[in-house]
């Protein structure tokens, strides 16, 4: 059902996750769970101020079960003034899952399989890492965080394509319904998980969202009012993303 044209927009706010230990060092982050680096708590204080700053005041939030994604959200919570916002944490917003390439330092790996399969696997929309085995302990299968899922649920490696089915399914079924009641709605995610996001708000070709980058600590605002975006931009920057 879409909301009565005469109700307000929701207000939605995208955070990637500020910089982790990971992004720090240049490896494939995956589901893996490493803390926030120095420089990356520092990034998430200047999200929270900027936030701050242009008057924006959450109903809830949405934020995946990875610390460098928690972490963030509280920062920005307590820059805020907003420690108690309610926030739901769910795994359809962990990072794309990059099976056997987790861990893996990116300059080593494009220099071991070639720029060309490298960047397929990076940032190509149908490309698929090779995939975990089974007895892997970096398998999620061995992470009590998803001990209530059935195994067949939890991936060994994810596409973009498989990241997008997954947090589509959950930006219709969870998110969409605080936004048509007007709520503002913070989501504290990952970079690929926000550009499958993002290829579904915008329409966007695979081709397009293959060159799009999201940037960690820096907030993307959407007007929303179902079933599509009315406005976007980035506060701080005077010209809208798309109107």
């Amino acid at each position: 059902m879409q909301a009565p044209m005469n109700r307000p927009p929701g207000t939605l706010v995208l955070l990637r996750h500020a910089q982790s230990l990971w992004n720090l060092e240049n490896r494939f982050s995956g589901w893996a769970d490493m803390d926030l680096s120095e420089g990356g708590i520092a990034e998430a204080h200047r999200a929270g101020r900027l936030l701050r700053d242009h008057g924006l005041r959450f109903d809830r939030a949405f934020v995946s079960p990875l610390k460098r994604a928690t972490q963030t959200l509280d920062i920005v919570r307590a820059e805020l003034g907003q420690d108690k916002l309610p926030a739901t944490v769910d795994w359809h917003l962990n990072e794309r899952h990059y099976g056997a390439l987790q861990g893996l330092d990116k300059a080593e790996t494009a220099a071991r399989y070639g720029a060309e399969q490298f960047q397929r696997w990076r940032r190509g929309y149908r490309d698929t890492p090779p995939p975990l085995a089974p007895n892997d302990p970096r398998h999620p299968r061995f992470d009590a965080r998803y001990a209530d899922l059935p195994t067949e649920r939890l991936p060994a490696t994810e596409s973009l394509e498989d990241t997008e089915r997954r947090v589509v399914a959950y930006w219709r079924q969870a998110i969409v319904p605080h936004l048509e009641r007007g709520e503002t709605v913070l989501v504290v995610s990952h970079g690929n998980t926000l550009r499958a996001l993002v290829k579904h708000l915008r329409g966007m070709s695979e081709s397009e969202v293959e060159r799009l980058e999201i940037p960690t600590g820096v907030p993307l605002v959407y007007e929303y009012r179902a079933p599509a975006i009315v406005k976007s931009y980035r506060p701080g920057l005077e010209n809208p993303l798309e109107t």
